[in-house]
């Protein structure tokens, strides 16, 4: 089964604060926190595994410049 990991970027939907929305993947986490970081507020960045194609974890290792809300 094919495995991979990678680092996600998510930013808040301008329609609403409850929406996220993909910007980009990256397979370097140093890449991926300097884009995040330069994406200014209301932004995520998520490490997540894929096994088969599919998504089986994923952690969220940074949420800036937004309150973040546990279910």
């Amino acid at each position: 089964m094919d495995r991979f990991e990678q680092y996600e970027i998510w930013a808040q939907s301008p329609e609403s604060a409850s929406k996220w929305e993909f910007v980009a993947a990256f397979h370097d986490f140093d890449v991926a926190s300097a884009v995040a970081a330069r994406r200014g507020r209301g932004v995520r960045l998520i490490h997540t595994i894929y096994e088969g194609g599919k998504l089986t974890e994923q952690h969220v290792l940074a949420e800036l410049g937004s309150i973040r809300q546990n279910p």
